[in-house]
């Protein structure tokens, strides 16, 4: 039987939930979410909880902020004009790079959209929580050359870069 290991192209069928116990999202009723295994595609510390599992595995991955979407930073969201957002519509939980003066880029995410003004933050909507994920191991195959030089999977008919 093949077992998850890096190069390999993974389908899991999966719940997340925090650590409350509030469903954040799931595969359930639609397709398994596919991902290349080795290429932190999905969050690390799942990947790592995956390794080594077959088809038909069934598991349940606690997984602590600093292997997910990491601790909160603590620095306060900061306004920016809605009118900075040209031809955008701004949505909570939107990711953003922004680039400063010296052209370096800082990924930050909206944090909340108001009429005048968008809040971002530097944490990610899901950074700070232990995220827990029930998992279903559905498919386990070799990647294609195409993929391991991508380093990610690519769907029937999906072509984006």
């Amino acid at each position: 039987m093949t077992i998850i290991a890096v190069n390999k192209v993974v389908s899991i069928h999966y719940t997340l939930t925090s650590g409350d116990g509030e469903e954040l999202d799931s595969s359930a009723g639609g397709e398994p979410l596919a991902y290349l295994h080795g290429f932190e595609n999905i969050v690390p510390g799942l990947e790592r909880r995956l390794e080594g599992k077959g088809v038909g595995d069934k598991l349940t991955a606690v997984v602590p902020p600093a292997e997910a979407y990491g601790e909160l930073s603590g620095m306060q969201p900061q306004p920016v004009p809605r009118s900075a957002f040209e031809g955008a519509e701004p949505q909570e939980g939107m990711p953003l790079l922004i680039e400063d003066d010296d052209g370096n880029e800082a990924q930050f995410w909206i944090s909340e959209v108001h009429e005048e003004v968008v809040f971002l933050s530097p944490d990610h909507p899901l950074a700070g929580i232990t995220l827990c994920f029930d998992v279903e191991v559905v498919e386990v195959r070799d990647a294609t050359e195409e993929e391991l030089a991508h380093g990610h999977v690519h769907m029937p008919g999906h072509h984006h870069h």
